[in-house]
């Protein structure tokens, strides 16, 4: 099947139009029609019904939807891998959640290009569905994850464990107000944790979905707030945050995880450049 069929499914999908599909891929919408009637004689079955409003799935569009994705995200890496730049021997595909990017990505960046200048190396931020899909799939080769599912085919590897503690912006003379604690998203086991140890902030006036975001928001304006407490440590000694005595403390756990089919090589040196990141970022 033409890739281009692929892409133009998925962009109708996004947009919920076909006109407005047309648009973005620079198509008439004609062309756009006519890739759709190629996709349906070829699956024998309709996949959009086009009304006023614009383009939904049918029953056989919506289990479709998931192996046009597959198709065009294992298209992409395959044209990675085809062109590689002069000097490099593969390519490794990292995926990994918006909170573990600082500093942990950055410190293994820095370690493959030090340690593994024969790779390249193509990065992805996304949820942990997406992404523990995407390692099932095969467009990524590892993905680090808080909380990591297990699932058939894949391989899930402690990273490091740590602590999420709650702290205060200094002096701690000043009392905070409600308004001043800010709920940051560390998942759902957090969330859970944190509601039943503080029932009267279940609705936060500030909630911030990225810890170095929330960091420096706190730091702008005062405050208090759960962040991992190797992230927080220079802070802690500078005197610029404080630790809020007797509060509860929070598990959080990253995991590695690739598939069993992924390259053994590339796995290897990836999975050293995480631990020595993990024992820097520590």
């Amino acid at each position: 099947m033409d890739i281009n069929v692929a892409r133009t499914f998925l962009e109708i999908v996004k947009t919920g139009s076909f006109v407005s599909a047309a648009a973005n891929l620079n198509l008439t919408q004609t062309a756009v029609s006519a890739r759709i009637r190629t996709l349906e004689d070829q699956l024998e079955r309709p996949v959009f019904i086009r009304n006023k409003a614009g383009a939904r799935l049918t029953p056989a569009g919506e289990r479709f939807f998931r192996f046009a994705t597959t198709l065009v995200q294992v298209w992409d890496r395959a044209k990675q891998s085809v062109a590689l730049p002069p000097g490099r021997e593969t390519i490794a595909m990292v995926g990994a959640e918006l909170s573990l990017w600082s500093p942990l990505l950055r410190h293994w960046l820095l370690w493959m290009r030090r340690e593994c200048p024969d790779i390249a190396i193509s990065t992805v931020i996304g949820g942990s569905d997406q992404l523990m899909e995407r390692v099932q799939e095969g467009s990524l080769d590892v993905a680090i994850l808080y909380g990591a599912p297990r699932r058939p085919g894949v391989i899930t590897e402690l990273l490091f464990e740590e602590k999420l503690v709650l702290v205060r912006t200094t002096p701690t003379d000043q009392p905070l107000n409600p308004e001043d604690y800010v709920l940051i998203d560390w998942g759902e086991e957090f969330l859970a944790g944190y509601q039943a140890a503080f029932p009267e902030q279940s609705n936060p006036v500030i909630n911030i979905g990225h810890g170095p975001l929330a960091l420096e928001y706190i730091l702008a304006v005062g405050g208090a707030g759960y962040f991992r407490q190797g992230f927080i440590r220079s802070y802690l000694e500078e005197g610029r945050l404080a630790l809020i005595p007797d509060s509860p403390e929070f598990s959080y756990s990253a995991y590695l995880v690739h598939s069993t089919k992924a390259d053994q090589g590339v796995i290897d040196r990836t999975r050293s450049g995480f631990r020595s990141a993990a024992a820097i970022s520590a």
